[in-house]
């Protein structure tokens, strides 16, 4: 068999050098993560964003310019700083010559985000308008791109314009399909800055931003449960600290380094989390308690700032760095010192506080402690049941595994019926999506404490496929898909599943991993050359091809009665109408399709302050059905068609 094998070619005719903007266009994920269309927090439009925002940032730090105005105006960003300006002479170079930039090897700026001139020219590249003017020491100077092919650069000229730089640019929309910025996400990327930065103020789209109290400002706004005393605040040179507990189940913590939103956590914050826990524990040294009883229902947040830091990728959000700096001390000791220092001595000054943290803690433990024997014997039927469970149907690269491929592709759908699940086990893609099939409706779940999570073996099944037990450190897909019917019992079961993670699981949702598959009402196949609209894109195509492709019907999915409109109106009213009425009547490979990387739609739940969940729970949840009846009957609306 061995001696059948075709040998290829391989000589100097293989090789291939590109150009720096080339390379970026090609392989865009090495920069800026994925692309994406603006659904996601985490797609490419908002680390376009943030690279520009970053430099602006790194001028305030410096002491220059205290206002940046921000705004997106249909798909076009322009961000104005008041610091110092590129200096004119470098201008081109700054923009369009990979690893050129001041803070390289600059003392300046060695506790900057961006340390290797890559992220401006990255937005350069990945732009198809791009322009940068300069105002400095009375004079301006400006620069245009396309798609990092310089247009124009103009002459020195005099200028009475504030000193500063703006940076102006419309992504491409060829890689960035359909792209739109959410306020909700640029909003809350503004705010993180402010609350890292006291004094900016950042003015987005007419709106202005700024924090007094940095940190603690960010905890009061987002932490998703009341405080059970005062936030405790520490502030040094190159850390910040802010802890407080609140009566919910999990972790809420929030971590930055050099002002960048390190949503994936790293060194600092594993630092951080055996550190406050420790120290904690220490001061309580007549108890042995354990650090999960500390830390159930801690929210906090922690900010340092490394010299020349190492992140685990352009988009920064996992600090990798072990030292503070050159010759400094280790991340580890830098925090553990300051939290042993400030904490302790904080708790022995406040007794009142370390009071209330103490009943908090002997809660945690007391719960913890009265499912001991429920919770042991859960796990031995999990481990038996994950040997041959029915319910599972895995996949084979994990999120938690620090060799996987992306890994961040990772999902899980949890579905609901024989059928329902039969057509997306069937068409998954086993290296990546998983499947967790429930048998009806899960127990409704509010105002129960964990326990029920060890004694319903739904439940339990489903904490133990996820691996969320101790945390999600170790959760083994990055994307929790609810995929139910959009009938009445379908949206039921959504809000029972999202009622088990809000109670005892919230950071599975703080941390953006939960989600609901949209899939949809409508199937509208026509002719291809009957289609009127080529532009038509609110919604999707099938993307079928044979040797005879003419001759193949045209497929639009559409995912409300709109959209179907718009479909009959581009293909014609001879066109063919299949209403969905559950995933079980969308055929495996149809389904196949809609649950591809390119096209699956997903819609985030997310949680934010404003929304007070345990009011919501309470509301939606509870036992106040009168409440309820009187809400429906106030805001029920008729469809005018069904009539």
């Amino acid at each position: 068999m061995e001696e059948n094998k075709k040998v290829v070619s391989y000589s100097e005719d293989d090789f291939t050098t590109l150009s720096w903007d080339e390379h970026i266009r090609r392989r865009p994920g090495m920069y800026i993560g994925k692309l994406g269309d603006g659904t996601y927090q985490d797609d490419g439009i908002y680390v376009l964003l943030k690279e520009v925002i970053d430099n602006s940032i790194d001028e305030f730090v410096m002491g220059a310019g205290k206002r940046i105005e921000l705004t997106i105006d249909e798909g076009v960003v322009t961000v104005r700083d008041y610091g110092r300006g590129i200096p004119m002479g470098k201008l081109v170079d700054a923009t369009s010559k990979m690893n050129t930039g001041a803070k390289i090897d600059s003392d300046a700026f060695k506790k900057s985000v961006g340390l290797n001139g890559v992220g401006i020219k990255a937005v350069n590249a990945l732009s198809v308008d791009f322009e940068v003017t300069v105002w400095r020491e009375k004079s301006t100077k400006k620069v245009t791109y396309s798609r990092a092919k310089l247009l124009e650069e103009t002459d020195i000229t005099p200028s009475d314009e504030k000193s500063g730089t703006r940076v102006r640019f419309r992504p491409d929309s060829g890689l960035f399909k359909h792209y739109k910025y959410r306020d909700e996400y640029v909003v809350e990327m503004v705010k993180n800055y402010i609350y890292l930065n006291t004094g900016l103020t950042i003015v987005y789209n007419g709106t202005s931003y700024s924090s007094k109290e940095g940190l603690a400002d960010l905890l009061k706004d987002n932490m998703t449960g009341d405080p059970l005393y005062p936030i405790i605040h520490f502030k040094d040179t190159d850390i910040e600290v802010v802890i407080t507990h609140t009566n919910q189940y999990g972790e809420e913590f929030y971590s930055f380094v050099n002002g960048q939103n390190t949503t994936q956590g790293g060194t600092h914050l594993s630092a951080f989390r055996e550190a406050v826990a420790r120290t904690i524990k220490e001061f309580y040294s007549t108890r042995n308690f354990d650090y999960s009883d500390i830390r159930s229902g801690m929210s906090a947040a922690i900010s340092i700032k490394v010299i020349e830091p190492v992140f685990e990728s352009q988009t920064k959000t996992k600090l990798g760095s072990r030292d503070m700096g050159p010759n400094g001390p280790t991340v580890q000791k830098f925090v553990g010192d300051f939290l042993k220092k400030e904490l302790d001595d904080y708790l022995h000054i406040h007794g009142e506080i370390s009071e209330v943290m103490l009943q908090k803690i002997q809660s945690s433990e007391r719960e913890r402690k009265a499912m001991s024997g429920v919770t042991k014997l859960a796990r031995e039927r999990s481990k038996k049941s994950s040997l041959h469970n029915k319910k599972l149907r895995d996949c084979t690269v994990h999120f938690n595994d620090p060799k996987a491929k992306d890994p961040d592709r990772t999902s899980i759908f949890i579905t609901e019926g024989r059928s329902a699940s039969g057509s997306i086990t069937s068409s998954r893609d086993p290296a990546y999506q998983a499947v967790f099939s429930l048998l009806g409706k899960p127990l409704n779940s509010f105002g129960l404490t964990k326990k029920v999570v060890y004694e319903n073996e739904e439940f339990n099944l489903l904490q133990a496929a996820l691996n969320i037990e101790d945390g999600i450190e170790g959760l083994r897909y990055n994307r929790v898909i609810i995929a139910t019917d959009a009938d009445d019992d379908g949206m039921h079961i959504r809000l029972l599943l999202i009622t088990f993670f809000l109670q005892f699981f919230p950071d599975l949702v703080r941390k953006g991993h939960v989600f609901v598959l949209e899939t949809p009402l409508f199937k509208v196949v026509a002719p291809k050359e009957s289609i009127k609209n080529k532009g038509f894109s609110s919604t999707r195509r099938s993307k079928k091809k044979s040797k005879n492709e003419d001759d193949l019907p045209t497929t639009i999915y559409c995912y409300s009665e709109s959209e179907k409109q718009e479909a009959i109106k581009a293909l014609g009213k001879k066109s063919h109408i299949t209403r969905f009425k559950g995933l079980g009547e969308i055929s495996a490979p149809e389904f196949k399709e809609l649950i591809t990387e390119e096209n699956i739609k997903l819609e985030p739940v997310r949680m934010r302050r404003e929304d007070n969940v345990s009011d919501l729970l309470e509301f939606y949840m509870g036992k106040n059905t009168p409440s309820r009846q009187d809400f429906i009957i106030d805001n029920l609306t008729v469809d005018e068609e069904m009539l």
